[in-house]
């Protein structure tokens, strides 16, 4: 081996070592119930597993050991917070919310054997990461009528009455990434384009959003399937310059978008990228790949960035900056919050019609058709088989924005969106 083989070999090794230092920095923490339930509440209101006269019980089955775990340790405390806020102002229904959580280290054994542990103590799930997860576990909520909030964003999870997948499903995102690419990077018909992707449900729905858009405006995608292990992409990125791609995709997490970055930049691959939302985090621009996301990647999202000018999303930077002045303010304090308060309203209009049980929370929730936290776009939870949002924004890495991100285009549905929707059926 030469030595500017074995330079280009330790650039990447150093990479992909930085980007893991910065991505793994998470922290685990974990509570256990103490089992409420049943019968009716002094004040007449019904109640369940999870639901006593002093307290509600929420239930988290995160990551904070793995590869998302900056992703869950920011949704835990900005669900956190808002429990706080909550609790503060008086709590939900005259009782005080707890959130129970469980790190399962994106590991679905793991996941399952916490939600045995706590299914019984809870009365709702405001955050379950991972699609592989919550796939794993369906059947128990669908059984235990758990209303349950996924970070994952697979349209197989539409359909399923307690399950609510917020915002778009990860297949709508990359119609708008296709439509981003031709509309504004100029990538025209014929061009080919790649595809990096996870296995498994997040990867394979992104895929299937890809081609059908590809498709509609004449481009080839290559696709190149990965596994959450795998940090270096030389070899991906080797098989897309020899395919010629004019821009690339990817739907992975935030090691595999950097490396994809860093590694394409330093052999002269310099096409778009635009990333699904889990693949970015702030964290990445402290890494060597910082100034390759910044030049060459976008995201595509349910969710604005949390630069963002709307006075929802002001206030919660704000609060979060105070409560937690050691943490960045990320996509997922936006996500995580978003779905709490998102919880907090389900069990506040249950309340008001005179039950807790798991039942009517699920029944109070898909009855909210212009759900709107001001942190986002208005979303309609009224018909389990459709996505609740079908706009999506575009986002772009900005290491001097808070969150490391800024706006490009505000939320907009992308064309041919319906048209796809009415063809899965």
């Amino acid at each position: 081996m030469n030595a500017t083989h074995t330079r280009s070999r330790l650039t990447k090794t150093a990479l992909a070592a930085a980007v893991a230092a910065v991505l793994l920095a998470g922290t685990a923490c974990s509570s256990k119930g103490d089992g409420d339930g049943g019968g009716d509440g002094a004040d007449g209101v019904k109640a369940g597993p999870g639901v006593s006269d002093a307290t509600i019980k929420l239930g988290a089955l995160t990551d904070l050991t793995g590869p998302y775990a900056t992703l869950g340790k920011s949704i835990v405390q900005a669900q956190q917070m808002w429990a706080d806020e909550t609790n503060a102002a008086g709590g939900i229904c005259d009782r005080k919310v707890e959130i129970v959580v469980k790190d399962h280290g994106y590991d679905v054994q793991k996941a399952v054997a916490a939600y045995a542990d706590i299914s019984s103590d809870v009365v709702a799930l405001p955050q379950v990461i991972g699609s592989p997860v919550v796939s794993a576990l369906l059947d128990d909520i669908e059984r235990d009528e758990m209303l349950t909030f996924p970070q994952a964003w697979a349209a197989d999870l539409l359909g399923k009455d307690a399950v609510q997948v917020l915002g778009t499903t990860y297949d709508l995102d990359m119609i708008a990434a296709v439509d981003y690419l031709t509309r504004e990077k100029k990538i025209t018909k014929g061009a080919t384009i790649g595809h990096v992707y996870f296995e498994g449900d997040y990867g394979a729905n992104a895929l299937e959003g890809s081609e059908w858009a590809a498709e509609k405006a004449g481009l080839k995608v290559v696709g190149q399937k990965i596994k959450a292990t795998d940090t270096d992409l030389t070899a991906q990125v080797s098989a897309l310059r020899k395919a010629g791609v004019k821009a690339v995709l990817i739907s992975a997490g935030p090691a595999q978008t950097a490396s994809l970055a860093g590694v394409a930049a330093s052999v002269g691959l310099t096409v778009p990228i635009v990333s699904s939302a889990p693949g970015y985090a702030p964290q990445l621009m402290k890494t060597p790949a910082a100034k390759a996301l910044e030049a060459m990647v976008n995201v595509v999202s349910a969710a604005p960035a949390v630069s963002s000018d709307l006075p929802g999303v002001q206030k919660m930077v704000t609060a979060y900056g105070k409560k937690y002045p050691d943490s960045p303010v990320d996509s997922g304090v936006l996500s995580g919050y978003n779905a709490a308060q998102l919880l907090g309203a389900d069990l506040k209009k249950a309340c008001e019609g005179g039950s807790l049980t798991r039942e009517d929370v699920v029944k109070a929730h898909r009855s909210q058709d212009d759900a709107d936290t001001g942190l986002g776009t208005p979303q309609n939870f009224t018909d389990v088989s459709q996505p609740a949002s079908r706009s999506t924004y575009v986002l772009k890495p900005d290491a001097k924005a808070t969150g490391g991100m800024v706006n490009v285009e505000e939320a907009h549905e992308a064309p041919g969106v319906e048209e796809y929707l009415a063809s899965r059926g």
